[in-house]
């Protein structure tokens, strides 16, 4: 899974456009509150891929660079220790001053942050990143929507009054998945992207789409579908005591930029949807990232 992981992060836009504008939104954040450092808690790192621009970019910036302290949350102790490991090595060949910090999920429970577990120092800019998170504290076919949503604002409550956070960024797909056949459009729009940008006969391209996609879909099936749209983000954020930061119009240029250098093709699309960005395909949004405190 890692190495599809890689792969997807390569092929498609999806993951570099959520964590670039994420990180975008976190700079700018933290930027003129970050004296004491900056402190990120990624309540899902896995391996950490988000994290080396954000680093580069902090030691290009600023003469010296702030401290930065990562804490990130995992259910697997092994891949949080290579992940803590390879992020200080970048860090330390940057020339910044970090810390890692693992923060392991009980196995019963592999997708509950809990906030008290978080060590604040005070002073320090904290962010909150929520990528590809959110949805996995809600199961559908168990609860209704209400109390969907019941769970999220709790949880919300919590990471705003814990922490205090001076950003809190969120990344989702774009997929109602109670619906079989909005499943069904949103993961053909996926692979027909794949089919336009990956030549056919590639090897990596068919893990991808059996492993990555197909574990998603798996999963969708299994649990009835437990994303939302972004208009329904919004409002549980809200509800919760959030307001909507709003993206810069540099991270909109940033991500435009990072769609034609990198993913040249003409049935990639970018909107501003209500302060936030959409990525689709052709008329088929497919990820959403906003920002919030």
């Amino acid at each position: 899974m890692q190495s599809c992981y890689l792969s997807v992060n390569q092929m498609t836009p999806f993951i570099r456009f959520a964590h670039l504008t994420a990180n975008q939104a976190i700079l700018e954040s933290v930027e003129s509150e970050a004296g004491c450092g900056i402190h990120i808690v990624d309540l899902d790192i896995m391996h950490g891929v988000q994290w080396p621009p954000l680093m580069q970019a902090l030691a290009e910036r600023r003469p010296p660079p702030p401290l930065l302290r990562i804490t990130g949350a995992g259910s697997d102790p092994d891949t949080l220790h290579r992940t803590g490991s390879r992020l200080s090595k970048f860090a330390h060949s940057l020339g910044l001053t970090f810390h890692f910090h693992p923060l392991l999920l009980q196995q019963h429970q592999p997708h509950v942050v809990r906030c008290s577990s978080v060590a604040v120092v005070p002073g320090e800019a904290l962010a909150v990143n929520c990528m590809f998170y959110l949805h996995r504290l809600i199961v559908s076919n168990q609860q209704q929507r209400e109390e969907e949503e019941q769970v999220l604002r709790l949880f919300l409550s919590e990471v705003k009054e814990e922490l205090s956070p001076r950003v809190v960024t969120v990344g989702e797909r774009e997929l109602e998945g109670r619906e079989v056949g909005e499943a069904v459009e949103y993961y053909g729009a996926v692979f027909e992207s794949l089919e336009e940008t990956v030549p056919p006969g590639s090897g990596e391209r068919a893990a991808v789409e059996g492993a990555w996609f197909g574990r998603e879909i798996r999963e969708a099936v299994a649990m009835g579908g437990s994303s939302r749209r972004m208009e329904w983000w919004g409002k549980v954020m809200r509800r919760a005591g959030f307001g909507n930061v709003g993206l810069s119009p540099f991270a909109v240029s940033q991500a435009k930029l990072l769609l034609r250098l990198h993913y040249p093709s003409e049935g990639y699309r970018l909107q501003v949807v209500d302060r936030g960005l959409l990525l689709g395909w052709r008329d088929r949004p497919l990820f959403s990232i906003s920002s919030w405190r």
